[in-house]
């Protein structure tokens, strides 16, 4: 067919919940839409299905007496073959007599393990819906598991219906079973990747006292362990010897090595060329090796170009389940608007997973630069010491509509030549609030404070030092277009920054979304900011368009206060949020 059938759903008013309810669960209402072009076939497969979609629907919101029925130019669906669906159909109509609300009457459901919360809904005088006598059972089961008896299940369940007053009576019984310990891990599937150490990276605790959110952290260390394209942990079926429960864990390696190659062009950084190559199991035991290299501002204004050669090895569970270890090697050359650099770092550390949203790194590193900046040519050697903690509590990374996110930096360092010792700090602080739901408007503030503490301005590391414009910081600026004007036309970078972010978000469609934008950044020669150094700030608007990965953003900003630029406006395009 042409075009999707005209569909009429009768019996329910249009503004009613029940009735958004049950369009949102029909399948012939997805295949008659306006954009939808399906074949006869699957319009009558749609229907015959809705008899069984409509009704559970229906049950879950408390009704049980409904009548449905389901006419295809007035055929009843259920009437006709699937093989020889006629030709065209012109007319879809559901109509449906919903029947009584039933309520719930007298509910129990025992035995309960102590601190175990159920549904609101699972009291009397409450909607009687399928879902909630679901959800009540769900939680009576998973109150038991959390106290470890991983066996507990629904074991009699007494259900009485009082058509003459719409009430039905619920009477659930529990079967908690034994209390359980953690059995042998059993692991399947793998190929390169050694028994022990996927048993080492899951970190079970066997002899443990079962616990569902244990499986889950397992679960979750195999799967960032990155090695690994599916991993599953299943709980065996029967009880192990004292009482305990083997757990398999069911692994689908991915392929070791990978390449991949990149390209960015920007109106004003120009052309950046990368390339990697990735090692996911480079000693059997899930290790890591990423090498990589990137050429920057290949025609920019931003400077001149930039390279970087890189390696990177890390090692899953190297002290614990969820400690890893990690060595890096970088030679870079930085050829930035106020200064160049040529640099070698060499670090090795430990980042700490508390959990999915807290990460604590510590490493040790070397460090041997050569900058160049209006203070002259200096050649240093530093002894460094980079701390971090990462919490990351956002619905979404490259989208965040709700939460925040918080990430501290410090790095002690020691100079063993050409350089005076201080301290490094940067923070970066963003939070996220979303208001309605037609329409809705995210509001997202992002604050950064950075310091570099101990060696006077001339003496610091020129490429530890801070500046301000750009799209990290202030758009509607040009890239690092504040820091500390020494005068002549002189500029380096300051030993305290300050920068403050604003972002509404209003999203008009499912895809398109517009941003209106606010940004300010100070940058001082002070160790701590004080007030004595340049402000600047930028404003502008912005387009987002959502894709699969994240939105693809394009903003174009202009400068409103702080030094005179030759330039009027700046655009910015990436994947993502700007923060």
């Amino acid at each position: 067919m042409a075009a999707a059938a005209d569909l009429k759903i009768k019996g329910i008013p249009e503004d009613s919940d029940l009735y958004k309810t049950l369009a949102g669960g029909s399948l012939l209402v997805e295949q008659t839409a306006e954009d939808a072009t399906p074949t006869p076939q699957e319009v009558v497969a749609a229907a015959q299905a809705d008899y069984g979609r409509l009704l559970a629907v229906l049950y879950d919101q408390g009704y049980f007496g409904p009548v449905i029925k389901i006419t295809l130019d007035g055929v009843d669906a259920a009437a006709i073959p699937p093989v020889n669906p006629p030709r065209q159909i012109r007319q879809a109509m559901i109509a449906i007599v919903p029947g009584p609300l039933f309520r719930f009457g007298a509910t129990r459901i025992a035995p309960l393990a102590p601190g175990t919360e159920l549904p609101d809904g699972f009291a009397t005088g409450q909607t009687a819906g399928l879902g909630v006598l679901k959800a009540t059972v769900a939680s009576g089961i998973s109150g038991w598991r959390d106290q470890g008896h991983a066996k507990a299940a629904l074991a009699d369940q007494k259900l009485t219906a009082r058509h003459k007053d719409r009430v039905i009576s619920a009477d659930l019984r529990l079967a908690p079973g034994p209390r359980l310990r953690f059995g042998p891990l059993t692991v399947t599937g793998n190929r390169d990747v050694r028994t022990e150490r996927i048993i080492e990276i899951a970190g079970l605790p066997t002899g443990a006292v079962f616990s569902p959110d244990e499986l889950k952290r397992a679960q979750a260390r195999l799967r960032r362990a990155g090695a690994f394209n599916a991993a599953a942990l299943i709980e065996a079926d029967k009880i192990g010897p004292n009482d305990t429960l083997p757990i398999t864990a069911q692994i689908v390696e991915s392929r070791p090595r990978r390449l991949g190659f990149g390209a960015e062009v920007s109106t004003t950084e120009g052309l950046t060329l990368s390339s990697f190559w990735l090692h996911r199991n480079l000693l059997g035991g899930a290790e890591r090796l990423r090498i990589e290299a990137e050429i920057k501002g290949i025609g920019g204004s931003t400077g001149g170009t930039d390279y970087l050669l890189g390696s990177r090895f890390e090692r899953p569970a190297t002290f614990n389940a969820d400690t890893d270890f990690y060595a890096l090697a970088k030679l870079a050359q930085l050829d930035e608007v106020n200064f160049f650099s040529r640099q070698l770092d060499l670090e090795a550390g430990i980042e700490r997973i508390a959990n999915e949203n807290r990460t604590y790194t510590l490493g040790v590193g070397l460090r041997r630069a050569e900058t160049r900046d209006a203070f002259g040519t200096n050649k240093y050697t530093l002894l460094t010491l980079p701390l971090s903690v990462e919490f990351d509590y956002r619905d979404k990374t490259l989208d965040a509509t709700s939460g925040y996110y918080a990430k501290a930096a410090l790095t002690p360092f020691l100079a063993l030549s050409g350089a005076d010792n201080g301290l490094r700090s940067y923070i970066d602080v963003r939070g996220y609030k979303t208001f309605g739901t037609e329409r809705p408007v995210t509001f997202a503030l992002r604050g950064q404070l950075g310091s570099v503490y101990g060696p006077q301005l001339s003496q610091a590391p020129a490429d530890y030092l801070f500046y301000s414009g750009g799209g990290g910081t202030v758009r509607g600026q040009p890239y690092q277009s504040l820091g500390v004007n020494l005068g002549g036309g002189n500029v380096v970078g300051g030993r305290s920054f300050l920068g403050l972010s604003a972002e509404a978000r209003l999203k008009m469609t499912d895809k398109i979304g517009i941003v209106g934008f606010v940004d300010a950044g100070y940058i001082g020669a002070e160790q701590f900011y004080d007030g004595s150094g340049q402000v600047h700030s930028g404003a502008g608007l912005g387009l987002r368009y959502a894709t699969g990965i994240g939105p693809i953003r394009l903003d174009v900003g202009v400068p409103t206060s702080g030094p005179a630029t030759v330039e009027n406006f700046q655009v910015y395009i990436g994947i993502g949020q700007a923060f």
